[in-house]
């Protein structure tokens, strides 16, 4: 009994163990680095949010004005959705509409149906002439925004004339409505406007620019005063940023096909591509004059061509074309033989009853042979093949 030496392993890959004390290094500092970001986040998450977010702390958030309304008793309550945003509608509520321009035209009609008469105050800040229109009626944004950051009241509205100069240059509004408050103007138009309820209860107020309510440039001018005056009317104070991933922001009249989205110029740029591909395609497809018969570089025998066909015949079992051809060209060289034109070679009302007036015999045989059902296998087909070589040597009997 013999017994084989078992070689050493003579592979070069590197072993699981080899792998992970090479790497342990860079995956601990890569650890590191993932658990101080998690802190630093989880640290601010509550100090940056964005802008005009009364959550943050950054120069471009609103947390500041949120704390000075706190201290004079005024709740403040952020929202996101729009369906959060209308139920929190009423009179001792004011709602703050961050980013107006960011609703969808479905959202405006809701959002603009369920403040018109609540008794409440609506700030809009920098409405545009996208959302303008609808959330207050009457009014039309200007194009051309303020140049000039700091303006004077110039207006009766006892917010305004109290708070004295402030920031809230920006978009300027035009009014159709005679008891409309315009104040701040700039180039004679101005950048917050107040459009009281019909009722006299509730009111409307465009505010040109968020930059009254910004931590960084709540201080300056009297932009504080203005600011806690138009949010802190009433006790509540409803903060509502439109967020992008909102489900009422399609309605019926929103909802699109694919095609409605592709932008126009798609369309067109893809329609040419159509255009140039078929051209392309004809022009690659024309011929350039008939087609010229070329010589072979090798002679090929015509029994080889046969053999070839054959063995293809028989390798895909197709006996029914093998039959077909071979019945097919016995009709073809009987036909003139026995004064039948080709062209009714295949005929059997024409070619049959030629043949048996020929060998003065029975039409059905005849019949079956040249134009009957294909062999159920190789020996019919052989047997078949056998039986027109006699036929086509008989009729050529003299």
């Amino acid at each position: 009994m013999t017994t084989e030496a078992t070689l050493p392993s003579t592979s070069v890959s590197p072993t699981a163990r080899q792998l992970w004390t090479r790497s342990r290094g860079i995956a601990l500092a890569l650890l590191v680095l993932l658990a101080g970001a998690v802190a630093v986040a989880t640290v601010r998450s509550d100090a940056r949010h964005g802008e005009l977010d009364p959550r943050s702390a950054d120069p471009l958030g609103s947390r500041a004005v949120t704390a000075l309304l706190a201290d004079r008793g005024v709740t403040t309550r952020l929202v996101t959705t729009l369906a959060e945003a209308r139920a929190a509608t009423g009179p001792d509520t004011t709602l703050l509409v961050a980013v107006p321009d960011r609703l969808t035209e479905h959202q405006q009609k809701l959002l603009h149906s369920a403040t018109s008469g609540s008794g409440g105050r609506t700030v809009l800040v920098a409405a545009g002439g996208w959302s303008v229109g609808t959330l207050a009626p009457g009014v039309t944004a200007d194009p051309a925004t303020s140049r000039d950051s700091t303006l004077d009241p110039g207006c009766d509205l006892p917010a305004a004339r109290r708070a004295g100069p402030a920031d809230t240059g920006g978009i300027r509004y035009t009014s159709t409505r005679p008891d409309a408050d315009e104040c701040y103007p700039s180039s004679r138009l101005p950048t917050l406007l107040r459009l009281p309820d019909a009722a006299g209860q509730g009111d409307t107020v465009l505010l040109g620019g968020p930059d009254i309510l910004l931590n960084e440039r709540l201080d300056e001018q009297g932009n504080a005063s203005l600011a806690l005056q138009l949010l802190g009317s009433r006790p509540h104070l409803v903060w509502y940023l439109p967020s992008l991933s909102d489900t009422t922001a399609t309605g019926p009249e929103d909802e699109k096909s694919f095609l409605d989205l592709v932008p126009s110029g798609w369309l067109w740029g893809t329609l040419q591509l159509f255009v140039a591909a078929a051209l392309a395609a004809l022009w690659r497809a024309r011929r350039l004059g008939p087609l010229v018969p070329e010589r072979l570089p090798v002679a090929i025998r015509a029994s080889e061509t046969v053999e070839g066909r054959a063995r293809l015949y028989r390798k895909a079992n197709a006996r029914d074309r093998a039959a077909a051809a071979l019945r097919s060209t016995t009709r073809t060289r009987l036909a003139p033989l026995v004064g039948i034109p080709v062209a009714q070679a295949h005929t059997p009302e024409a070619l049959v009853p030629a043949l048996s007036a020929h060998l003065h015999g029975d039409g059905r045989p005849l019949h079956s042979l040249l134009f009957g059902p294909p062999p159920s296998d190789d020996a019919a087909l052989v047997s078949l093949a056998d039986r027109l070589d006699a036929l086509e040597r008989e009729v050529r009997r003299p």
